[in-house]
C-alpha cells in the first residue's frame, strides 16, 4: 500500500510540552521529566526516554529458506532471547551502513541485496526510539569470526524460516522487532513481494 487511506490521519489536540528537565544521562539514553498539557486540557507529568541511536533490525534469509538468528542474555529481563540481528545505529549515520555493520558483527555475513521492508515506534507512549527493518538476501561469509562489543557472548543458529516463525507465534522469541519481522517476511512471501523460488522455501 503506497497511499495512505482516508481515514488514517490524525484527531484531536497534539500534547503541549512544558521545559524539560534532564534527570538521567548516558551514552545510549536520557531521561527527562516535564509538565505537559493532554490532549484532553488535562496538565500531566510526563517522563521520556530519547535514545541516542536508531534501532535496526536485519532479517538474513538465505537462499534455501533459512534464516541466521543470535542468542545471548538480556539484561532488563534476565532471559535469554534468540533475535534476528539487530543494534543501534547513531542518529546521524546513514541506516542501511549501520545494518550493514551490526549484520556483519553479529554474524560474519555480507549480503548482496538490501531491503528496508519496516518502520516501527518500539515503545511510544514512554520513548522516542525509532526502528528500521531491512531485509536481507544474497548472503556470503565474509568474516571468519564475527564480533560483539565486549559485553555481548553470541550464540548463532541458522533455521528454517517457516520453523522460527512458529516458534515466534508459540511465544517461544518474543523480541518485538524478531516478531514484527519474520511477520513482515511472512507477508512479503503470501503477497508475491518475494522471488518464487524464495517464497516457496520460506513457506515450506
Amino acid at each position: 500500500m503506497s497511499q495512505k487511506p482516508d481515514w488514517l490521519v490524525a484527531h484531536g489536540t497534539p500534547w503541549k510540552r512544558g521545559e524539560p528537565k534532564r534527570v538521567y544521562d548516558n551514552p545510549w539514553i536520557s531521561v527527562t521529566e516535564q509538565t505537559a498539557i493532554a490532549p484532553t486540557g488535562q496538565p500531566a507529568l510526563y517522563g521520556l526516554v530519547a535514545f541516542k541511536n536508531r534501532a535496526l533490525a536485519i532479517l538474513p534469509l538465505h537462499e534455501d529458506g533459512t534464516v541466521t538468528l543470535v542468542g545471548q542474555n538480556r539484561f532488563p529481563f534476565a532471559d535469554y532471547s534468540w533475535e534476528i540481528p539487530e543494534g543501534g545505529g547513531p542518529l546521524d549515520e546513514a541506516p542501511l551502513e549501520g545494518a550493514k555493520r551490526e549484520l556483519l558483527e553479529e554474524t560474519g555475513l555480507a549480503a548482496a541485496h538490501w531491503t528496508e521492508v519496516l518502520r516501527m515506534q518500539l515503545s511510544n507512549s514512554v520513548t522516542d526510539e525509532l526502528a528500521i527493518g531491512y531485509l536481507a538476501t544474497g548472503l556470503t561469509q565474509a568474516a571468519a569470526e564475527p564480533r560483539g562489543d565486549g559485553t555481548e557472548d553470541i550464540a548463532r543458529v541458522r533455521a528454517p524460516f517457516r520453523e522460527i516463525l512458529d516458534a515466534a507465534t508459540a511465544g517461544h522469541i518474543q523480541d518485538a522487532l524478531t516478531v514484527a519481522m519474520l511477520l513482515r517476511g511472512y507477508h512479503m512471501a503470501r503477497e508475491g513481494l518475494l522471488p518464487d523460488a524464495l517464497a516457496r522455501a520460506m513457506l515450506g
